[in-house]
């Protein structure tokens, strides 16, 4: 008999300023040029949609931000430790992130993503975005210089269709 694996317990709250610390390492961890505490606390103060991902064995996994806008939500970031990549937490969130986006019958998520980070990109294709254009030198990147981020979109059909 074959054993199913199943996905690691986890779950979802609101971003809170005591998460900080945890995910402080994470962004480190993972961008050259990382978001500050002020970014997080700014996202936290304008109300935009902010989670953290724990597992009761890591803590702290990942999190996302996002922004309301008219009939769309735009990702700003979604991270998840470096270690525990590949483990479906990203979808994870993604799928939580398109519950708040039908929620507030949003049409579309949005994100930019580095032309470099192929492993984002590919996750998001698989996920269903789509690309959908190129903006020229939107992320600061290493010798002063910058680099192209990838728009990408998602339709959210039960938001169009009214169902969400």
């Amino acid at each position: 008999m074959n054993a199913v694996l199943q996905p690691p317990p986890r779950s979802l709250s609101t971003l809170v300023e005591s998460d900080f610390d945890e995910v402080m390492v994470i962004e480190q961890a993972i961008y050259d040029f990382p978001w500050t505490r002020g970014n997080f606390l700014d996202s936290l103060r304008a109300g935009y949609p902010a989670e953290v991902l724990r597992t009761p064995q890591d803590g702290v996994v990942g999190y996302f931000v996002a922004m309301f806008g008219v009939d769309e939500v735009h990702l700003l970031n979604l991270s998840v430790a470096p270690a525990l990549q590949r483990r479906g937490h990203a979808r994870y969130m993604l799928d939580a992130l398109r519950s708040i986006a039908r929620a507030h019958r949003a049409s579309q998520l949005w994100l930019e993503v580095r032309i470099s980070n192929l492993n984002a990109r590919g996750l998001y294709e698989r996920y269903g975005f789509r690309n959908v254009g190129l903006r020229r030198g939107y992320y600061p990147a290493r010798g002063r210089s910058r680099e192209d981020a990838v728009v990408m979109s998602l339709q959210i059909p039960e938001a169009v269709h009214g169902l969400g």
